[in-house]
């Protein structure tokens, strides 16, 4: 038990996450509504938006490519809602408090506005890119959409690269290996990003995707080609998964303007 205490009380030992539940003392909110208000980037929002789920702070539904996030409304642990009261009693006058939610109410964010439509490739479109795809879907906070496709696909998604997605609470659900060339074809979406994660992939001749989109090479090792026992190969995957989020967490900070700028 003390360990759960331990996690709410840390998640509560933090300004920004203090001022993202007194907002939501309002009703439930998009990632949008609390970027614009906070002045963070999406990732970091999400960042603290999963701390707070995982203390059973806070619920979070997803309605389209938007997450909405509300006060939780049920115990979810023992501790959660009396730490929602000691919050919801107080504070009430700060000045920044104050200051939020009148940011908030005169916000004209919209939540509708085209996210930045990323496709990520390597060669047999299994495990980094796969990888890479679920991270930029959960780190983007609506602003990213991601794909991943491959120059000479595998055919499946390597079963570890599943494994490892798993362990971090990330939906493999239609998840496969796909050509490159499907985002080349007409009624494809318009991508604005493509990112290469292996270096064969970076030095092949790729498709003429539509919109002409900008390209950047992220260089990661390839997970698939670590030879050993199965938690050896396990291991590999989760150090790749790791360098892979640690980058992607980089990208979605990025200004989406400028993003969208690179390939005028």
């Amino acid at each position: 038990m003390i360990e759960t205490f331990e996690i709410v009380a840390k998640a509560v030992a933090d300004r920004s996450r203090v001022r993202i539940l007194k907002l939501l003392e309002g009703g439930e909110l998009c990632v949008c509504h609390l970027t614009s208000v906070l002045g963070l980037a999406p990732a970091t929002v999400s960042k603290h938006l999963s701390l707070l789920t995982a203390a059973g702070l806070v619920q979070r539904r997803r309605a389209g490519k938007w997450v909405y996030t509300r006060r939780a409304e049920r115990d979810l642990n023992p501790y959660a809602r009396p730490f929602l009261a000691l919050i919801g009693d107080h504070l009430k006058d700060d000045p920044m408090i104050e200051q939020d939610r009148r940011q908030l109410a005169s916000s004209a964010v919209r939540c509708d506005a085209a996210p930045v439509n990323v496709l990520v490739v390597c060669t047999g479109n299994s495990a980094r890119s796969v990888m890479a795809e679920c991270l930029i879907n959960a780190h983007g906070g609506g602003h990213w959409k991601a794909y991943s496709a491959g120059s000479h696909p595998a055919g499946a998604v390597n079963p570890l690269t599943l494994a490892v997605l798993a362990e971090h609470g990330h939906s493999t659900q239609g998840l496969r290996s796909k050509s490159w060339d499907e985002f080349a074809a007409p009624g494809a979406p318009q991508m604005d990003l493509v990112i290469t994660v292996c270096d064969n992939a970076a030095g092949e001749v790729c498709p003429v995707w539509p919109g002409h989109p900008s390209k950047i090479h992220l260089g990661f090792p390839d997970p698939a080609a670590v030879q050993g026992s199965q938690e050896e190969r396990l291991a590999a995957f989760r150090d790749v998964f790791a360098e892979i989020e640690a980058e992607i967490h980089r990208l979605v900070e990025m200004d989406i303007d400028h993003v969208r700028d690179l390939r005028r």
